[in-house]
């Protein structure tokens, strides 16, 4: 019966890391975990890295590479090596590094710890779906992991598409040790046999995680709990390479006020959205600070230094850390009242001169304006965080309260999928859901003026979506719903199955410019 083990010691140097992946928004999540990572580092005089994983090459953008660490160092984090500042272990993007997995998948193979797997996708779906009706948890069930060496030869030869899965026990149990809870035990039989190389030669997640802790010296991993039950796939992996394993830490989730995972369905989880809003770096740091951590002092108001001085990852508590806005926002009123008046003038210069941002209201409100006071009333809700509106606002001699949620609510889950941020696909968007719905499009728009900009006179709404950004558009969609009275749970339900059914807009509308 076998049974893996590791120490929760070690006495190598120092050395975490944040590795976010760049497929989207700059999440608040990547900077608590990277907080905490941070602070570990420093509080033992060791040293915090930054790599990016981006071997998901279909939704990995240089765009989103950019906005991650411009939003981690605007917060306040820095790292000693990454891949914008080079270091002893570079490359640090994992789209740069494929050969060194592939080395060290091929070598797993030679070893008899991983196989050629050549399953198609058809086969595996089968698979799981005849595992299901069994009530089984749907898992790889090995068919390739006995293959004659002669017949995985030949396949390969005939250029067989295939992958490289991971072998793994099947009876016994994994012993994880984990800082925060001890030994946590995993039976072997609920660990999947892992891709490790996908048909296209990049790594997964797993393999490329292990290979570059290893190589980029890391003894210490303090990530989410979402990752506990792959601890048995990476320590095995450390095993059959022969190699010291990091020591771990999985870090309790944030989440919503009503305990569900932070979610931006419910929540802002952009950085970029906190900072555009107003709130100090400062005071977003120390709120993420404060999630599931207290101060020795039990302190409420404190800086990253004084975080670091202090730091001991066992006053981390495992209860799920609320992310809660109104205490944000309670918490940077404290360090907004703590400012002198000059120092309080200088954050406001600092935080409404984004140049970028300043000359895109300058061109949207120019034509409207004749005296330089009159951008204050055109351009004002630019900077606002929620406008001032309640239901009555959207009055609307063509549409029903109900029609105007639902409306608003299916364009909100359609530009959360936009995988560019700009007005001609928002225009796409919206254009085709008011097509979809029947709504002529004058009516469609009139609620979109009121949720944004608080009035139907204001800068061409989809122009004032791109400039404010996605995370403040959907932010505002979100609030006006609230104020509507939002969807019942039935309505809600038959709404999303609808939802589900929409084509993609943008798609279209490249589709007919071809």
């Amino acid at each position: 019966m076998m049974q893996s083990s590791t120490s929760t010691n070690s006495t190598r140097p120092v050395r975490t890391r944040i590795a976010p992946s760049p497929t989207g928004f700059p999440h608040v999540g990547t900077a608590y975990i990277a907080l905490f990572n941070l602070a570990f580092a420093k509080a033992h005089g060791g040293e915090f890295i930054l790599r990016i994983e981006d071997t998901d090459q279909t939704r990995s953008t240089e765009q989103s590479e950019k906005m991650i660490l411009d939003a981690l160092r605007w917060v306040g984090l820095d790292w000693a090596e990454g891949p914008d500042i080079g270091g002893p272990h570079a490359p640090y993007r994992q789209s740069e590094r494929s050969d060194i997995y592939k080395k060290h998948a091929e070598q797993l193979i030679e070893n008899d710890h991983a196989f050629r797997c050549f399953c198609t996708s058809e086969e595996l779906d089968a698979m799981r779906a005849a595992q299901m009706a069994n009530g089984e948890t749907p898992r790889y069930d090995g068919r390739c992991a006995h293959l004659a060496p002669e017949k995985t030869a030949q396949l390969v030869s005939e250029g067989k598409p295939h992958v490289i899965r991971m072998r793994v026990p099947t009876e016994g149990v994994c012993q994880v040790h984990d800082m925060l809870r001890g030994t946590v035990e995993i039976p072997w039989t609920q660990v999947d046999m892992q891709v490790l190389l996908k048909t296209d030669g990049m790594p997964t997640y797993h393999l490329a995680n292990v290979v570059d802790d290893h190589l980029m010296d890391i003894s210490h991993v303090l990530r989410g709990e979402e990752w506990l039950n792959s601890a048995p796939k990476h320590q095995l992996l450390y095993e059959y390479f022969g190699w010291e394993m990091p020591v771990l830490c999985h870090m309790p989730l944030l989440r919503n006020p009503d305990k569900s995972k932070l979610s931006k369905r419910k929540n802002p989880t952009s950085i970029t959205y906190y900072r555009d809003a107003g709130v100090l770096p400062e005071a977003l740091l120390n709120y993420l600070g404060r999630m599931g951590y207290s101060m020795p002092d039990e302190a409420e108001q404190f800086t990253l230094e004084e975080m670091i001085a202090s730091f001991d990852i066992q006053r981390v508590s495992l209860g799920g850390p609320i992310f809660d806005i109104e205490k944000l926002n309670w918490l940077n009123a404290e360090w907004l009242r703590a400012l002198t008046p000059e120092e309080l003038k200088n954050k406001i210069l600092d935080w409404a001169s984004n140049s970028d941002k300043l000359t895109a209201i300058a061109a949207a409100i120019q034509p409207r304006i004749e005296l330089l006071s009159d951008a204050v009333n055109w351009g004002g809700f630019y900077f606002q965080n929620l406008p001032n509106i309640n239901a009555e606002s959207f009055t609307h001699k063509s549409l029903t309260p109900e029609q105007i949620t639902e409306m608003l609510q299916l364009a909100l889950w359609q530009l959360e999928t936009l995988p560019t941020w700009s007005e001609e696909n928002i225009y796409a968007t919206l254009k085709g859901l008011a097509a979809h719905l029947d709504i002529k499009m004058r009516d469609f728009m009139a609620p979109f003026f009121i949720a944004i900009a608080g009035s139907t006179s204001s800068t061409p709404v989809m122009n004032s979506m791109a400039i404010i950004g996605a995370d403040m558009t959907l932010t505002r969609l979100r609030h006006a719903v609230d104020v509507l009275g939002g969807l019942g749970k039935k309505k809600l339900k038959k709404l999303e199955k609808q939802a589900a059914e929409l084509p993609d807009f943008c798609l279209l509308n490249n589709l007919e410019a071809e």
